[in-house]
């Protein structure tokens, strides 16, 4: 399970919305406690796809990296990767299955006419073949 606290959450879901019609990317921090993952933090990235950013993101191995870095010396961990997908819905695509890593926690939320509308998160396995859904708590207002 991974729950995502208030403060990140208006940080992914607002950089979603701004980056609109264009996929956005970014970094989740928090603890990992067993099975339950707790996002503090989301530090939204640039998407530095070369392409149509509209249907694809990539992040910077810098970006990541420091984001790592960041994680570690306030003692808490790097949970995973949030992306958006514009003007569909929150699904893991063959892409993003291709380019995941295994160890972190995906959240693609889903903005719709540049609104948030959905949120999901999935969990790939180690051949990145497939990506089990994830339950998503975030906060409801």
């Amino acid at each position: 399970m991974i729950k995502i606290n208030s403060e990140a959450w208006h940080m992914m879901v607002a950089h979603a919305e701004s980056r609109f019609p264009n996929e956005c990317c970014g970094a989740m921090i928090g603890n990992i406690d067993g099975e339950q993952k707790n996002v503090t933090a989301a530090v939204p990235m640039e998407n530095a796809f070369a392409g149509e950013q509209g249907a694809r993101y990539e992040l910077r191995p810098q970006d990541l990296l420091e984001a790592d870095r960041r994680a570690r010396a306030e003692g808490k961990d790097l949970i995973g990767i949030f992306h958006s997908h514009p003007d569909c819905d929150a699904y893991f695509s063959t892409t993003d299955l291709q380019n995941s890593c295994p160890w972190y926690s995906f959240v693609v939320l889903s903005v719709k006419g540049g609104k948030f509308d959905h949120a999901a998160s999935f969990l790939p396995n180690p051949d990145q073949t497939d990506a089990e859904k994830e339950e998503l708590i975030w906060p409801k207002f």
